[in-house]
Protein backbone atom coordinates (compact mmCIF):
# COMPACT_ATOMS: atom_id res chain seq x y z
CA UNK A 1 0.00 0.00 0.00
CA UNK A 2 1.65 3.35 -0.79
CA UNK A 3 0.04 7.04 -0.27
CA UNK A 4 -0.33 10.03 -2.49
CA UNK A 5 1.34 13.43 -1.40
CA UNK A 6 -1.20 16.12 -0.82
CA UNK A 7 -0.14 19.87 -0.35
CA UNK A 8 -1.64 23.02 -0.29
CA UNK A 9 1.50 24.63 -1.85
CA UNK A 10 3.67 23.31 -4.93
CA UNK A 11 6.03 26.13 -3.77
CA UNK A 12 9.65 24.78 -3.88
CA UNK A 13 12.29 25.91 -1.20
CA UNK A 14 15.83 25.91 -1.92
CA UNK A 15 18.42 24.41 0.27
CA UNK A 16 22.50 23.79 0.33
CA UNK A 17 21.61 20.45 1.68
CA UNK A 18 19.40 18.54 -0.42
CA UNK A 19 17.38 15.37 1.07
CA UNK A 20 16.32 12.72 -0.51
CA UNK A 21 12.55 12.27 0.35
CA UNK A 22 10.53 9.33 -1.05
CA UNK A 23 7.21 10.11 -3.15
CA UNK A 24 5.25 7.61 -1.63
CA UNK A 25 5.26 6.34 2.21
CA UNK A 26 5.15 2.24 1.94
CA UNK A 27 3.84 0.60 4.64
CA UNK A 28 4.90 -2.88 6.09
CA UNK A 29 2.67 -5.70 6.58
CA UNK A 30 2.25 -5.04 10.39
CA UNK A 31 1.41 -1.58 9.41
CA UNK A 32 -1.11 -3.21 6.92
CA UNK A 33 -2.70 -4.64 8.88
CA UNK A 34 -2.83 -2.21 11.90
CA UNK A 35 -4.34 0.64 9.75
CA UNK A 36 -7.47 -1.76 8.11
CA UNK A 37 -8.25 -2.93 11.10
CA UNK A 38 -8.67 1.17 12.51
CA UNK A 39 -10.63 1.88 9.02
CA UNK A 40 -12.78 -1.14 10.01
CA UNK A 41 -13.56 -0.13 13.14
CA UNK A 42 -15.55 3.47 11.68
CA UNK A 43 -18.59 1.56 9.51
CA UNK A 44 -20.45 -0.50 11.79
CA UNK A 45 -20.63 2.40 14.31
CA UNK A 46 -21.40 4.83 11.56
CA UNK A 47 -18.14 7.24 12.84
CA UNK A 48 -17.06 9.95 10.25
CA UNK A 49 -13.71 10.13 12.57
CA UNK A 50 -10.55 11.05 10.31
CA UNK A 51 -7.60 8.35 11.52
CA UNK A 52 -4.63 10.10 11.15
CA UNK A 53 -1.14 9.67 11.90
CA UNK A 54 0.80 12.04 13.51
CA UNK A 55 4.40 13.72 13.70
CA UNK A 56 7.96 11.43 13.71
CA UNK A 57 6.55 8.58 12.15
CA UNK A 58 5.41 10.70 8.71
CA UNK A 59 8.68 12.53 8.73
CA UNK A 60 10.92 9.34 8.96
CA UNK A 61 8.78 7.10 6.53
CA UNK A 62 9.29 9.89 3.77
CA UNK A 63 12.80 9.70 4.65
CA UNK A 64 13.40 6.15 4.07
CA UNK A 65 13.52 5.48 8.15
CA UNK A 66 11.43 2.84 10.18
CA UNK A 67 9.91 4.80 13.15
CA UNK A 68 7.94 2.24 15.33
CA UNK A 69 5.92 4.93 17.16
CA UNK A 70 2.18 4.99 16.26
CA UNK A 71 0.29 8.40 17.15
CA UNK A 72 -3.33 8.38 16.32
CA UNK A 73 -4.55 12.07 15.78
CA UNK A 74 -8.41 11.96 15.68
CA UNK A 75 -10.65 14.46 14.67
CA UNK A 76 -13.77 14.30 16.85
CA UNK A 77 -13.41 12.03 19.82
CA UNK A 78 -10.70 11.54 23.00
CA UNK A 79 -8.80 8.62 22.67
CA UNK A 80 -10.01 6.68 25.18
CA UNK A 81 -13.40 7.06 23.51
CA UNK A 82 -11.75 5.27 20.06
CA UNK A 83 -10.30 2.59 21.97
CA UNK A 84 -13.55 1.62 23.80
CA UNK A 85 -15.12 1.62 20.37
CA UNK A 86 -12.09 -0.81 19.06
CA UNK A 87 -12.91 -3.17 21.65
CA UNK A 88 -16.75 -3.05 20.92
CA UNK A 89 -15.69 -3.93 17.21
CA UNK A 90 -13.69 -6.98 18.43
CA UNK A 91 -16.40 -8.20 20.35
CA UNK A 92 -19.12 -8.37 17.28
CA UNK A 93 -16.09 -9.86 15.47
CA UNK A 94 -15.51 -12.61 18.11
CA UNK A 95 -11.81 -11.61 18.52
CA UNK A 96 -10.25 -10.86 22.59
CA UNK A 97 -10.91 -7.12 23.47
CA UNK A 98 -7.74 -5.66 24.80
CA UNK A 99 -6.53 -3.76 27.62
CA UNK A 100 -7.08 0.42 27.37
CA UNK A 101 -4.02 1.86 29.12
CA UNK A 102 -5.29 5.58 29.81
CA UNK A 103 -2.31 8.39 29.99
CA UNK A 104 -4.01 11.26 32.13
CA UNK A 105 -2.49 14.69 31.02
CA UNK A 106 0.53 15.88 33.35
CA UNK A 107 1.21 20.02 32.15
CA UNK A 108 3.64 20.29 34.60
CA UNK A 109 5.61 17.43 32.60
CA UNK A 110 4.75 18.73 29.13
CA UNK A 111 1.71 16.33 28.71
CA UNK A 112 -0.99 18.84 28.19
CA UNK A 113 -3.64 16.03 26.86
CA UNK A 114 -4.99 12.68 27.94
CA UNK A 115 -3.44 9.99 26.10
CA UNK A 116 -4.77 6.70 25.40
CA UNK A 117 -3.09 3.58 24.56
CA UNK A 118 -4.03 0.46 22.93
CA UNK A 119 -1.63 -2.61 21.88
CA UNK A 120 -2.99 -4.12 18.01
CA UNK A 121 -0.86 -6.99 16.45
CA UNK A 122 1.42 -6.45 19.13
CA UNK A 123 2.30 -2.63 18.79
CA UNK A 124 1.33 0.13 21.32
CA UNK A 125 -0.59 2.41 19.52
CA UNK A 126 -1.23 5.96 20.63
CA UNK A 127 -4.03 7.97 20.30
CA UNK A 128 -5.39 11.14 20.89
CA UNK A 129 -7.43 14.07 19.72
CA UNK A 130 -6.50 16.36 17.44
CA UNK A 131 -5.94 20.05 19.25
CA UNK A 132 -5.33 24.22 19.18
CA UNK A 133 -3.47 25.43 21.85
CA UNK A 134 -3.76 29.25 23.72
CA UNK A 135 -0.79 30.30 26.12
CA UNK A 136 -0.71 32.77 28.43
CA UNK A 137 2.94 35.13 29.20
CA UNK A 138 3.52 33.39 32.54
CA UNK A 139 3.53 29.06 31.85
CA UNK A 140 4.13 26.80 29.20
CA UNK A 141 0.80 25.00 29.87
CA UNK A 142 -1.48 25.99 27.34
CA UNK A 143 -5.21 25.79 27.17
CA UNK A 144 -6.96 23.01 25.06
CA UNK A 145 -9.51 22.12 23.28
CA UNK A 146 -10.56 20.19 20.15
CA UNK A 147 -9.10 21.63 17.31
CA UNK A 148 -8.46 21.22 12.92
CA UNK A 149 -5.98 18.94 11.60
CA UNK A 150 -4.66 22.60 10.36
CA UNK A 151 -4.76 23.74 13.33
CA UNK A 152 -2.87 20.84 15.27
CA UNK A 153 -0.22 20.97 12.11
CA UNK A 154 0.51 24.90 13.41
CA UNK A 155 0.73 24.48 16.96
CA UNK A 156 3.59 21.58 16.26
CA UNK A 157 7.29 22.46 17.14
CA UNK A 158 8.76 22.21 13.49
CA UNK A 159 6.77 21.85 9.89
CA UNK A 160 9.02 18.67 9.56
CA UNK A 161 6.89 17.17 12.55
CA UNK A 162 3.79 18.69 11.17
CA UNK A 163 3.13 15.96 8.51
CA UNK A 164 -0.24 13.73 8.60
CA UNK A 165 -0.59 10.32 7.14
CA UNK A 166 -4.45 9.93 6.76
CA UNK A 167 -4.97 6.52 7.23
CA UNK A 168 -8.74 6.89 5.52
CA UNK A 169 -7.41 8.14 2.40
CA UNK A 170 -4.02 7.14 2.24
CA UNK A 171 -2.20 10.08 1.85
CA UNK A 172 0.12 12.66 3.46
CA UNK A 173 -1.09 15.80 4.48
CA UNK A 174 0.77 19.17 4.76
CA UNK A 175 -1.51 21.80 6.26
CA UNK A 176 1.36 24.34 6.63
CA UNK A 177 2.26 24.22 3.16
CA UNK A 178 5.91 23.81 4.22
CA UNK A 179 6.52 20.52 5.54
CA UNK A 180 7.44 18.57 2.65
CA UNK A 181 9.23 21.27 1.27
CA UNK A 182 11.79 21.85 4.25
CA UNK A 183 11.91 18.14 4.68
CA UNK A 184 13.24 17.90 1.12
CA UNK A 185 15.12 21.79 1.25
CA UNK A 186 16.91 19.76 5.07
CA UNK A 187 15.43 23.06 7.09
CA UNK A 188 14.50 23.25 10.38
CA UNK A 189 11.79 25.89 10.13
CA UNK A 190 8.46 26.77 12.67
CA UNK A 191 5.30 26.71 11.45
CA UNK A 192 4.38 29.88 13.34
CA UNK A 193 6.88 32.84 13.50
CA UNK A 194 10.01 31.41 15.37
CA UNK A 195 10.07 33.60 18.66
CA UNK A 196 6.50 33.24 19.01
CA UNK A 197 6.50 29.42 18.67
CA UNK A 198 9.49 29.33 21.61
CA UNK A 199 7.71 31.67 23.72
CA UNK A 200 4.95 29.54 23.61
CA UNK A 201 6.61 26.52 24.88
CA UNK A 202 10.32 27.12 25.05
CA UNK A 203 11.20 23.02 25.04
CA UNK A 204 10.66 23.63 20.72
CA UNK A 205 14.29 25.60 21.18
CA UNK A 206 15.98 22.44 22.14
CA UNK A 207 13.86 20.22 19.70
CA UNK A 208 14.91 22.06 17.01
CA UNK A 209 18.53 21.88 18.30
CA UNK A 210 18.13 18.43 18.55
CA UNK A 211 16.31 17.79 15.11
CA UNK A 212 18.95 19.49 13.40
CA UNK A 213 21.98 17.79 14.65
CA UNK A 214 19.75 14.03 14.14
CA UNK A 215 19.08 15.36 10.53
CA UNK A 216 22.17 17.64 9.44
CA UNK A 217 19.26 20.08 8.32
CA UNK A 218 19.79 23.43 8.83
CA UNK A 219 18.38 25.85 11.09
CA UNK A 220 17.18 28.64 9.34
CA UNK A 221 18.29 32.43 10.36
CA UNK A 222 15.05 34.09 11.83
CA UNK A 223 14.96 30.66 14.00
CA UNK A 224 18.59 30.78 15.49
CA UNK A 225 18.05 34.61 15.83
CA UNK A 226 14.89 33.97 18.13
CA UNK A 227 16.56 30.75 20.33
CA UNK A 228 19.20 33.33 20.98
CA UNK A 229 16.97 36.55 22.03
CA UNK A 230 17.32 37.02 25.74
CA UNK A 231 13.32 36.62 25.89
CA UNK A 232 13.73 32.94 25.15
CA UNK A 233 16.27 32.28 27.22
CA UNK A 234 14.39 33.80 30.54
CA UNK A 235 11.54 31.62 29.42
CA UNK A 236 13.75 28.91 29.09
CA UNK A 237 15.22 29.09 32.66
CA UNK A 238 11.71 29.83 33.86
CA UNK A 239 8.60 27.98 32.20
CA UNK A 240 10.24 24.37 31.60
CA UNK A 241 10.89 21.83 33.85
CA UNK A 242 14.43 20.83 34.70
CA UNK A 243 13.10 17.27 33.73
CA UNK A 244 12.07 18.17 30.38
CA UNK A 245 15.30 19.63 30.04
CA UNK A 246 16.85 16.78 31.14
CA UNK A 247 14.97 14.57 28.62
CA UNK A 248 15.99 16.19 25.66
CA UNK A 249 19.34 16.82 26.29
CA UNK A 250 19.98 12.84 26.89
CA UNK A 251 17.85 12.21 23.56
CA UNK A 252 20.96 14.90 22.49
CA UNK A 253 23.66 12.98 23.80
CA UNK A 254 22.16 9.46 22.88
CA UNK A 255 22.00 10.30 19.41
CA UNK A 256 23.81 10.15 16.24
CA UNK A 257 25.79 13.38 16.22
CA UNK A 258 25.65 14.74 20.12
CA UNK A 259 29.05 16.80 19.35
CA UNK A 260 26.72 18.78 16.92
CA UNK A 261 23.92 19.21 19.25
CA UNK A 262 26.56 20.91 22.05
CA UNK A 263 27.76 23.08 19.14
CA UNK A 264 24.76 24.63 18.56
CA UNK A 265 23.89 25.19 21.72
CA UNK A 266 27.03 27.03 22.37
CA UNK A 267 26.36 29.01 19.51
CA UNK A 268 23.39 29.92 20.65
CA UNK A 269 24.73 31.20 23.97
CA UNK A 270 22.05 28.49 25.91
CA UNK A 271 25.09 26.24 27.25
CA UNK A 272 24.64 28.11 31.06
CA UNK A 273 20.89 27.79 30.32
CA UNK A 274 20.74 24.68 29.55
CA UNK A 275 23.65 23.52 32.23
CA UNK A 276 22.67 25.80 34.49
CA UNK A 277 25.28 26.20 37.60
CA UNK A 278 25.20 27.29 41.68
CA UNK A 279 24.50 30.78 42.09
CA UNK A 280 28.16 31.14 44.03
CA UNK A 281 29.72 28.85 40.81
CA UNK A 282 28.36 31.45 37.91
CA UNK A 283 31.41 33.89 38.63
CA UNK A 284 34.24 31.62 38.26
CA UNK A 285 32.78 30.57 34.93
CA UNK A 286 34.11 31.93 31.54
CA UNK A 287 33.89 32.06 27.81
CA UNK A 288 36.49 29.93 28.06
CA UNK A 289 34.92 27.29 29.67
CA UNK A 290 32.55 27.48 27.41
CA UNK A 291 34.70 26.78 24.75
CA UNK A 292 36.40 23.88 26.23
CA UNK A 293 33.84 22.08 27.04
CA UNK A 294 32.17 21.98 23.81
CA UNK A 295 35.95 21.34 22.47
CA UNK A 296 36.65 18.47 24.69
CA UNK A 297 33.20 16.81 23.90
CA UNK A 298 34.23 17.23 20.35
CA UNK A 299 37.75 15.49 20.71
CA UNK A 300 36.40 12.56 22.80
CA UNK A 301 33.83 11.93 19.81
CA UNK A 302 36.72 12.19 17.25
CA UNK A 303 39.20 10.15 19.97
CA UNK A 304 36.37 7.27 20.47
CA UNK A 305 36.04 6.99 16.70
CA UNK A 306 39.35 6.76 15.62
CA UNK A 307 40.40 4.37 18.54
CA UNK A 308 37.50 2.17 17.33
CA UNK A 309 36.92 0.75 21.07
CA UNK A 310 33.29 -0.54 21.42
CA UNK A 311 31.68 1.14 24.07
CA UNK A 312 28.15 0.02 25.40
CA UNK A 313 25.43 2.76 25.06
CA UNK A 314 25.44 3.37 28.75
CA UNK A 315 29.32 3.85 28.57
CA UNK A 316 29.49 6.09 25.41
CA UNK A 317 26.53 8.17 27.10
CA UNK A 318 29.09 8.63 30.27
CA UNK A 319 31.78 9.39 28.64
CA UNK A 320 30.07 12.32 26.76
CA UNK A 321 28.77 13.87 29.70
CA UNK A 322 32.17 13.12 31.39
CA UNK A 323 34.62 14.88 28.37
CA UNK A 324 31.88 17.77 28.04
CA UNK A 325 32.21 18.65 31.65
CA UNK A 326 35.80 17.82 31.82
CA UNK A 327 36.81 21.44 32.11
CA UNK A 328 34.73 21.78 35.23
CA UNK A 329 35.89 18.48 37.11
CA UNK A 330 37.59 20.72 39.90
CA UNK A 331 35.39 23.00 40.22
CA UNK A 332 33.08 22.65 43.50
CA UNK A 333 30.52 24.67 45.85
CA UNK A 334 29.24 24.44 49.35
CA UNK A 335 25.41 23.34 49.41
CA UNK A 336 23.14 24.12 51.57
CA UNK A 337 24.48 21.14 54.05
CA UNK A 338 27.89 23.23 54.05
CA UNK A 339 29.45 20.08 52.20
CA UNK A 340 32.07 20.87 49.18
CA UNK A 341 30.41 19.17 45.98
CA UNK A 342 31.20 18.97 42.42
CA UNK A 343 30.00 21.24 40.38
CA UNK A 344 29.50 18.26 37.79
CA UNK A 345 27.09 16.82 40.44
CA UNK A 346 24.76 19.96 40.59
CA UNK A 347 24.26 19.78 36.85
CA UNK A 348 23.36 16.52 36.79
CA UNK A 349 21.22 16.68 39.68
CA UNK A 350 19.37 19.96 39.80
CA UNK A 351 19.87 21.11 36.37
CA UNK A 352 19.21 17.89 34.16
CA UNK A 353 17.54 15.99 37.01
CA UNK A 354 18.96 12.59 35.42
CA UNK A 355 19.61 9.85 37.83
CA UNK A 356 21.81 9.85 40.85
CA UNK A 357 24.05 7.59 39.91
CA UNK A 358 24.52 9.23 36.46
CA UNK A 359 26.32 12.14 38.94
CA UNK A 360 28.10 9.75 40.71
CA UNK A 361 29.28 7.59 37.59
CA UNK A 362 30.76 11.02 36.04
CA UNK A 363 32.25 12.18 38.86
CA UNK A 364 33.74 8.91 39.62
CA UNK A 365 34.79 9.01 35.93
CA UNK A 366 36.53 12.22 36.48
CA UNK A 367 38.26 11.11 39.23
CA UNK A 368 39.69 7.69 38.06
CA UNK A 369 40.70 9.38 34.85
CA UNK A 370 43.05 11.91 36.62
CA UNK A 371 44.85 8.75 38.21
CA UNK A 372 44.84 6.62 35.66
CA UNK A 373 46.73 10.31 34.09
CA UNK A 374 49.67 9.84 36.65
CA UNK A 375 50.51 6.18 35.93
CA UNK A 376 50.50 6.58 31.89
CA UNK A 377 54.28 7.91 32.07
CA UNK A 378 55.22 4.06 34.00
CA UNK A 379 53.19 2.58 31.44
CA UNK A 380 54.69 4.00 28.25
CA UNK A 381 58.16 4.47 29.69
CA UNK A 382 58.87 0.22 31.46
CA UNK A 383 60.18 2.16 34.44
CA UNK A 384 58.58 0.76 37.35
CA UNK A 385 60.50 3.69 39.37
CA UNK A 386 58.26 6.55 38.33
CA UNK A 387 55.31 4.70 40.25
CA UNK A 388 57.07 6.05 43.51
CA UNK A 389 56.15 9.56 42.63
CA UNK A 390 52.55 8.78 42.66
CA UNK A 391 50.37 9.91 45.38
CA UNK A 392 46.69 9.12 46.13
CA UNK A 393 46.57 9.05 49.74
CA UNK A 394 46.59 5.15 49.75
CA UNK A 395 49.61 2.99 51.26
CA UNK A 396 50.33 0.37 48.99
CA UNK A 397 52.26 -2.52 50.42
CA UNK A 398 55.92 -3.28 50.33
CA UNK A 399 56.80 -5.21 47.13
CA UNK A 400 59.12 -4.99 44.59
CA UNK A 401 59.08 -2.45 42.62
CA UNK A 402 58.41 -4.21 39.14
CA UNK A 403 55.03 -4.90 40.47
CA UNK A 404 53.41 -2.05 42.02
CA UNK A 405 52.33 -0.89 38.86
CA UNK A 406 49.86 -3.64 38.19
CA UNK A 407 49.21 -2.98 41.81
CA UNK A 408 48.01 0.56 41.10
CA UNK A 409 45.90 -0.29 37.64
CA UNK A 410 44.46 -3.25 39.34
CA UNK A 411 43.14 -0.78 42.18
CA UNK A 412 41.61 1.34 39.72
CA UNK A 413 40.14 -0.77 37.54
CA UNK A 414 38.60 -2.54 40.86
CA UNK A 415 36.83 1.23 41.50
CA UNK A 416 35.76 1.70 37.69
CA UNK A 417 35.04 -1.71 36.70
CA UNK A 418 33.68 -2.43 33.03
CA UNK A 419 33.93 1.59 32.62
CA UNK A 420 38.12 1.42 32.58
CA UNK A 421 37.87 1.92 28.91
CA UNK A 422 35.87 4.54 29.02
CA UNK A 423 38.40 6.28 31.92
CA UNK A 424 41.50 5.39 29.72
CA UNK A 425 39.41 7.16 27.06
CA UNK A 426 39.04 10.20 29.07
CA UNK A 427 42.85 9.47 30.60
CA UNK A 428 44.89 9.68 27.31
CA UNK A 429 42.06 12.41 26.04
CA UNK A 430 43.75 14.81 28.64
CA UNK A 431 47.49 13.81 28.23
CA UNK A 432 49.68 16.23 27.33
CA UNK A 433 47.07 18.61 27.06
CA UNK A 434 47.42 22.48 27.23
CA UNK A 435 45.14 24.92 28.82
CA UNK A 436 43.65 26.00 25.05
CA UNK A 437 42.36 22.55 24.76
CA UNK A 438 43.43 22.92 20.98
CA UNK A 439 44.68 19.93 19.42
CA UNK A 440 45.46 19.04 15.97
CA UNK A 441 44.60 15.85 14.49
CA UNK A 442 48.15 14.57 14.79
CA UNK A 443 48.35 15.11 18.07
CA UNK A 444 45.01 13.34 18.30
CA UNK A 445 46.12 10.25 16.54
CA UNK A 446 49.01 9.96 19.50
CA UNK A 447 46.58 10.38 22.01
CA UNK A 448 45.25 7.46 20.28
CA UNK A 449 48.55 5.24 20.31
CA UNK A 450 48.82 5.97 23.96
CA UNK A 451 45.17 4.45 24.42
CA UNK A 452 46.20 1.20 22.51
CA UNK A 453 49.66 1.06 24.76
CA UNK A 454 47.84 1.28 28.39
CA UNK A 455 44.94 -0.86 26.96
CA UNK A 456 47.14 -3.72 25.23
CA UNK A 457 49.33 -3.32 28.93
CA UNK A 458 46.53 -3.78 31.14
CA UNK A 459 45.37 -6.83 28.88
CA UNK A 460 48.98 -8.27 28.88
CA UNK A 461 48.59 -8.16 32.68
CA UNK A 462 45.46 -9.94 33.01
CA UNK A 463 43.52 -7.16 34.51
CA UNK A 464 40.57 -6.60 32.27
CA UNK A 465 38.54 -8.74 34.83
CA UNK A 466 40.33 -7.52 38.03
CA UNK A 467 37.08 -6.47 39.76
CA UNK A 468 36.04 -10.37 40.06
CA UNK A 469 38.86 -11.28 41.51
CA UNK A 470 37.39 -13.05 44.80
CA UNK A 471 39.60 -12.56 48.29
CA UNK A 472 41.39 -15.53 48.76
CA UNK A 473 40.90 -15.03 52.60
CA UNK A 474 37.60 -13.80 54.10
CA UNK A 475 37.18 -11.27 57.32
CA UNK A 476 36.17 -13.94 59.48
CA UNK A 477 39.48 -15.95 58.67
CA UNK A 478 41.29 -12.80 59.54
CA UNK A 479 40.20 -12.57 62.83
CA UNK A 480 40.55 -15.96 63.46
CA UNK A 481 44.43 -16.25 62.14
CA UNK A 482 45.36 -12.76 63.49
CA UNK A 483 43.87 -14.06 66.88
CA UNK A 484 41.80 -10.88 67.23
CA UNK A 485 39.20 -9.69 69.22
CA UNK A 486 36.73 -8.25 66.49
CA UNK A 487 35.85 -6.51 63.19
CA UNK A 488 36.14 -3.51 62.31
CA UNK A 489 38.87 -1.00 61.07
CA UNK A 490 41.37 -3.49 61.30
CA UNK A 491 39.90 -6.27 59.95
CA UNK A 492 39.37 -3.88 56.62
CA UNK A 493 43.14 -2.74 56.71
CA UNK A 494 44.16 -6.28 56.24
CA UNK A 495 41.14 -6.74 53.80
CA UNK A 496 42.81 -4.30 51.81
CA UNK A 497 46.42 -5.13 52.01
CA UNK A 498 45.21 -8.67 50.50
CA UNK A 499 43.71 -7.60 47.79
CA UNK A 500 46.95 -5.92 46.70
CA UNK A 501 48.98 -9.15 47.51
CA UNK A 502 46.81 -10.64 45.23
CA UNK A 503 47.34 -8.34 42.73
CA UNK A 504 50.73 -8.39 42.97
CA UNK A 505 50.63 -12.08 42.95
CA UNK A 506 47.86 -13.54 40.36
CA UNK A 507 49.12 -16.90 40.97
CA UNK A 508 49.56 -16.99 44.75
CA UNK A 509 47.92 -19.38 46.55
CA UNK A 510 45.67 -19.03 50.27
CA UNK A 511 48.40 -20.83 51.94
CA UNK A 512 51.04 -17.72 50.11
CA UNK A 513 48.41 -15.58 50.95
CA UNK A 514 48.57 -16.53 55.17
CA UNK A 515 52.49 -16.79 55.45
CA UNK A 516 52.42 -13.22 53.93
CA UNK A 517 49.79 -11.60 56.27
CA UNK A 518 50.99 -13.54 59.40
CA UNK A 519 54.48 -12.35 58.62
CA UNK A 520 53.38 -8.84 57.77
CA UNK A 521 51.58 -9.30 61.58
CA UNK A 522 54.29 -10.36 63.08
CA UNK A 523 56.36 -7.28 61.61
CA UNK A 524 54.14 -5.20 62.94
CA UNK A 525 53.72 -6.04 66.49
CA UNK A 526 57.62 -6.05 66.38
CA UNK A 527 57.67 -2.57 65.59
CA UNK A 528 54.99 -1.48 68.10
Amino acid sequence: MCCSVMSKTNESLSSSLPVVVKENIVLTDKEKQIFDHLRQVLHPFSLETKLRVAGGWVRDKLLGKEYYDIDIALDDMLGREFCEKVNEYLVSTGEKTQGIGVIQSNPDQSKHLETARMRLFDVWIDFVNLRSEDYCESSRIPTMQFGTAEQDAYRRDLTINSLFYNINTCSVEDFTGRGLDDLKSGRIVTPLPPKETFLDDPLRVLRAIRFSARFEFEMVGDLKVAAADNDVKSAISDKISRERIGHEVDLMVRGNQPTKAMDYISELGLLWVVFTLPESCKSLISKEHDRACVQYINLAWRHMRGVGSSLSDDQMRLYLYASLFLPLRKTVYIDNKKKTVPVVNYIFRNSLKLKASDADDVTRLHAVAEKVLTLIPAVLSGEDKQTGEICWETEVIDVHPSLKLRILLGLLLREIKDFWRTALLLSTLMYKNDSSVEVIEGDLEKKRQVFREVEQEILKLGLHKVWEIKPLINGKDIIRLLELDKGGPVVSEWQRKLIQWQLAYPSGTVDECIDWMQTQAQLKRART
